[in-house]
């Protein structure tokens, strides 16, 4: 079943759907997926109970306009989604110090699908073992830091409803 957040791409005034943040930046968005394409772990942060950050690795999968989150049943990473939906993403760098394609990180908001015939699809597709918590993430914002002729540092970032801003540093 489509929702209007999957048909517009947007599921909040300040959040959008990896669907949404493609439509808006189609050449970030490709970067983005090649970099996290990569590898097949990266970070995850979440917050614990006491509010302290927690890292851990994980797998995302990018289909049918969402990047998704899959992890084990009652995972720390898990029940900190469930308790305090906010997360960050960073895409593994990598080996040495290339980064070839820059570092990328997600911001946005974890939301647990717990719909059987949604879960189905994405077991079709991914064939995770089971079972599984599964999170469709709304985007708050999208950052690229990457090295420029060897001389700037620069850093795209993106917020949903507003294009990308490019700050460039010595």
């Amino acid at each position: 079943m489509t929702s209007a957040s999957d048909v517009s791409g947007t599921s909040g005034s300040d959040t959008a759907n990896w669907g949404g943040f493609v439509a808006a930046e189609p050449a970030l968005a490709a970067t983005v997926e090649e970099r996290f394409g990569a590898f097949t772990h990266h970070v995850l942060a979440t917050l614990r109970k006491d509010g302290a950050p927690r890292t851990t690795g994980l797998e995302v999968r990018f289909l049918d306009g969402e990047l998704w989150l899959g992890m084990m049943p009652d995972s720390l990473k898990a029940l900190d989604l469930r308790r305090d939906p906010r997360f960050a993403l960073q895409a593994n760098p990598g080996e040495g110090q290339s980064m070839g394609g820059g570092d990328v990180r997600i911001s946005g908001r974890a939301v647990e699908v717990t719909d059987p015939a949604r879960k189905g699809r994405y077991s079709e597709e991914v064939k995770p073992p089971e079972p599984f918590h599964l999170f469709r993430t709304e985007l708050t914002e999208v950052v690229r830091t990457r090295v420029e002729d060897d001389a700037y540092l620069v850093v795209e970032v993106w917020k949903p409803g507003a294009p990308v801003r490019a700050l460039k540093r010595t």
